[in-house]
């Protein structure tokens, strides 16, 4: 059996296990451990195969053109997503209005609330690690990433010097990748853990107490994943959507069950060089990048979740707030980490934006989980068609065999 299908049979049995299940907690803590088990597994190689992809990567890419064409066509690609994202995101809850009608459920805005506005400032500063290990540490990725492009130039640069270090982090690569393949096989009996104890502790009316807002979501989610990314797959990568879909659907399918773009991305690049034909020298560079910085869903659904609170509150945001919420989306997105929930706590700073208190969260916090789930696996699926576009690009490299 392939492994998407045992990954939709893991969350199949989940399901079931979590509603017979539900009132035996000796059965919903085991399925919970087991869960928890596999996520830290993948987590486990999540920093050591980021760091040894990139820097192998970068640095047999070298540091002339084809490394400055790589990684500016990677950030226009995953700008373009995430903004196509946010749009879509705020053209629906606009046209659903689902807050309307329910300020009863919030108290009234306090006085003396004024706007803020993200600035870049910060988020630069938070780019670059003042000690790499560190970051490393504390999985940290964004810094770490920062850090391997940069080292990964610098062993490219010093020529025959760098040889040997080249060497080092792409016989390190390649042992990261075998032992991702070894956790990957027990895939199926982690998500089914984790999904068991999902179903368990939320069952299955967790969507009622927001079904507009949720529904809302849904569709703006939806619409991104079926609509714009495969159109952008099918004009600037010249692949076909479902083809490509299921060859990189073990990723997605896992992104849906751990709710977390960060535990995934070893299945991604699994999924995306060998089922999918990427070029290991982009997806190694895009991929890694994409899980902390393109969060498409992420990004969408702050969007929404905002447009929402200040719907609740009964506020009519003018069309230079909504702005700020689209850029402040962005931002927020980029520095979102690729773990579950992130994007719940990255919505303070969306909340600020707007001058919207920060109990509007507790409003959604009852299908957070859920769309949690849905948001990641839009993100993945950005991610790996951000690498396919990426690929048909720079595709004059690859003729010459210099991405190959």
């Amino acid at each position: 059996m392939k492994l998407h299908w045992q990954i939709l049979l893991g969350i199949l049995i989940g399901v079931l296990v979590g509603a017979v299940a539900g009132d035996l907690p000796t059965v919903i803590d085991a399925a919970g451990f087991i869960g928890d088990l596999f996520l830290k597994l993948l987590r486990m190689v999540v920093v050591p195969l980021v760091l040894t992809s990139i820097v192998s990567g970068i640095a047999r890419l070298g540091a002339g053109q084809d490394a400055g064409r790589l990684f500016g066509a990677t950030i226009l690609v995953y700008i373009g997503t995430s903004f196509a994202a946010i749009v879509t995101g705020l053209v629906v809850v606009n046209i659903v209005q689902p807050g309307s009608g329910a300020e009863q459920l919030l108290q009234p805005l306090p006085e003396g609330f004024e706007p803020h506005v993200l600035t870049l400032r910060r988020l630069f500063l938070e780019m670059v690690p003042s000690n790499p290990f560190g970051a490393a540490a504390e999985g940290q990725m964004l810094p770490l990433i920062v850090f391997s492009v940069l080292f990964g130039l610098a062993v490219a640069r010093v020529g025959a010097a760098g040889d040997a270090v080249r060497d080092l982090f792409e016989g390190g690569f390649a042992a990261m990748l075998e032992l991702t393949e070894w956790i990957l096989r027990l895939a199926p009996v982690g998500i089914a853990g984790l999904i068991a104890r999902i179903v368990a502790t939320t069952g299955f009316d967790a969507f009622r107490p927001l079904g507009w807002y949720v529904a809302c979501v849904v569709l703006a989610l939806v619409l991104h994943a079926v609509v714009t990314l495969p159109l952008l797959l099918r004009v600037l990568a010249r692949r076909r959507p479902t083809a490509y879909a299921r060859a990189v659907s073990p990723a997605l399918l896992t992104a849906f069950s751990t709710a977390s773009s960060s535990a995934t991305l070893p299945l991604t690049m699994q999924r995306v060089e060998s089922a999918a034909g990427v070029p290991n020298k982009v997806a190694g560079f895009s991929l890694p990048l994409g899980a902390t910085i393109n969060m498409d869903g992420t990004a969408l659904y702050e969007c929404v979740a905002a447009i929402f609170i200040a719907q609740v509150y009964g506020l009519d945001l003018t069309i230079a707030q909504q702005v700020l919420v689209v850029l402040t989306a962005l931002l927020a997105s980029i520095g979102a980490a690729g773990i579950p929930m992130a994007g719940l706590v990255m919505m303070s700073v969306i909340l600020n934006a707007v001058g919207l208190p920060l109990e509007g969260i507790g409003l959604i916090l009852a299908v957070d989980r859920i769309l949690d789930m849905m948001r990641t696996t839009v993100n993945v699926w950005s991610d790996t068609v951000a690498a396919a576009v990426v690929a048909q690009w720079i595709n004059p490299a690859v003729e010459r065999g210099e991405l190959t």
